[in-house]
């Protein structure tokens, strides 16, 4: 069996990345005993990603990059926002390289990551933390399977190595 929409896919990766023409530095991975699990095509990957596998078959290993534009973004200069001081304890003020939980107004919920602290704002970083990086995946896929209909129905992987209901 191919990979295709609508399967579940199990694979191995490690994942490397930089960001100029530095190095390749190891961020994680997936490995046999806790291996990636996800349904493909319903949009929970970053769509390059899915691309990069589409017709590989059990057993296949795989080795591809995703430029910054098709991974996490162009790292956005300008997305620095920030925060009034006053909205936070002064007895427990996050510290740099905090990741705060954010809403926008329209009860989005997003991630921001404390990069400065002044005595007015803490001031956040709304981008991706892999935003202008590429990515480099490597790995091997362990297991393919038509999905069931429930699974199709959620648009997530059920039973081992997805979500329990």
């Amino acid at each position: 069996m191919q990979i295709k929409p609508n399967c579940v896919v199990s694979i191995t990766y490690d994942l490397y990345v930089n960001d100029t023409n530095e190095e390749k530095a190891f961020v994680e991975s997936a490995t046999q005993q806790t291996p990636l699990v996800f349904l493909y095509g319903v949009g929970s990957m970053i769509p390059k990603f899915e691309e990069n596998l589409l017709e590989l078959s059990v057993g296949d290993s795989y080795s591809f990059s995703i430029e910054p534009e098709h991974g996490y973004g162009i790292y956005d200069e300008n997305a620095q926002v920030g925060l009034d001081i006053a909205m936070f304890d002064k007895n427990t003020l996050p510290n740099v390289g905090d990741v705060l939980p954010l809403k926008d107004n329209q009860g989005n919920e997003f991630r921001g990551t404390v990069v400065k602290l002044t005595e007015q704002e803490v001031i956040v970083d709304l981008n991706h933390p892999m935003a202008g990086k590429t990515l480099h995946f490597n790995g091997e896929i362990l297991e393919i399977r038509e999905a069931t209909p429930e699974e199709l129905a959620h648009g997530h992987v059920h039973g081992e190595g997805g979500h329990q209901h």
